[in-house]
């Protein structure tokens, strides 16, 4: 019913920079909250920005400044730059949306299936 599908990702440099993209489609009514998160390997998975409908931001820890997180309602897209990329950014990026669907009562929240990001020293 509703898919959240991330791009992006890849192997950079140290000192480089991504942009990944996390689109959602299907029988979407609205979207609330969009974030992304992350899962280094043998480690939790964690937070990394959370972004609502209206722009607002949020970030996990002092991410933000390498970290930034964007969106285009229009195209129900949220973003991630990620700026002076670092060994310990390697991970699995996932996107996360909020989705009030056409066939669920309450909005929910889906995942995509992930990114990876590789930085090499």
């Amino acid at each position: 019913q509703v898919q959240l599908v991330e791009s992006g990702g890849g192997l950079v440099q140290a000192g480089g920079s991504l942009t990944l993209s996390c689109t959602a489609s299907g029988l979407i009514l609205r979207i609330n909250d969009m974030g992304w998160y992350r899962q280094a390997p043998g480690k939790q998975r964690e937070l990394v920005a959370r972004i609502t409908s209206g722009g607002s931001t949020n970030y996990a820890d002092s991410w933000e400044g390498r970290f930034i997180i964007s969106r285009d309602n229009a195209k129900k897209t949220v973003y991630l730059q990620i700026n002076n990329l670092k060994p310990e950014d390697t991970a699995n990026y996932y996107c996360t949306a909020e989705v009030k669907s056409m066939i669920t009562f309450y909005a929910q929240t889906y995942w995509g299936q992930g990114t990876q990001v590789t930085v090499s020293s």
